[in-house]
């Protein structure tokens, strides 16, 4: 982990020792008493720890913080619900690239029980999104919704001109075409893409069908680059 973050409510107690933070700091970065390393807080500042003492109780630590961090970056991801795997890899790649927001949608080619797993249901998808975040050495958590219809995703998305469906089938621009935009929606499908009925509804709410093109690719996979594209066409590889 390039950071590493905690929440507001931990920093007045020990780290635990068998806290995944702690062997992190102890057994990969080899920190002994007096040493410092990069922590951030989540959806805070960015700044160092003082490791102050290895205690019985874990690891007790002294913040300090000197960088506000910049705010996410406006776009947002409509993802099909999708085997579990799938929407982990999507989870934390998506926010180590940097988006506002995430609605997972029920689609037509699902599985309903896609909602219900425990990646979901314990809460498990926050885990995977601060991995993200960490690796992008950022503090920012994207927002995250899951079990919407896309009806109630596409209400959710509101009134924002710039909106992309990946679709292999009926697609009319490549979507390394779009024009520069200072919001942007990108609509991904389930594992077997959108339905005749979906494409309709997503072009009704303004979408324009694009697509990567010839090669077919992985779900996560063809959502990654789609944002990639994304954030070079709206300037924000800086």
């Amino acid at each position: 982990m390039n950071l590493i973050l905690f929440e507001e409510s931990e920093l007045a107690r020990p780290l635990p020792q068998g806290d995944e933070r702690a062997r992190h700091i102890l057994e990969i970065l080899r920190c002994q008493e007096g040493d410092e390393f990069d922590v951030g807080l989540v959806d805070g500042p960015r700044g160092k720890a003082v490791l102050q003492q290895v205690a019985t109780g874990g690891l007790v630590l002294e913040f300090r913080w000197t960088e506000e961090q910049a705010p996410l970056d406006p776009i947002i991801l409509i993802a099909g619900l999708s085997r579990p795997q799938t929407n982990r890899k999507i989870l934390q790649e998506a926010a180590a690239i940097g988006v506002q927001r995430m609605l997972f949608v029920h689609t037509e080619r699902a599985e309903a029980s896609y909602a219900s797993s425990r990646l979901w249901t314990t809460g498990e998808y926050r885990r995977h999104l601060l991995a993200g975040v960490a690796q992008a050495f950022s503090t920012r958590v994207p927002g995250v919704v899951y079990g919407l219809s896309l009806q109630e995703a596409l209400g959710e998305v509101g009134e924002l001109r710039a909106k992309y469906a990946l679709d292999n089938y009926e697609y009319t621009i490549p979507l390394g075409r779009m024009r520069p935009a200072a919001a942007v929606v990108l609509a991904v499908g389930s594992e077997r893409g959108w339905t005749a009925v979906e494409r309709d509804v997503l072009r009704r709410d303004g979408f324009v069908l694009a697509g990567l093109g010839r090669r077919v690719l992985r779900t996560e996979t063809a959502a990654i680059a789609a944002l990639a594209l994304a954030k070079s066409a709206m300037g924000l590889w800086d």
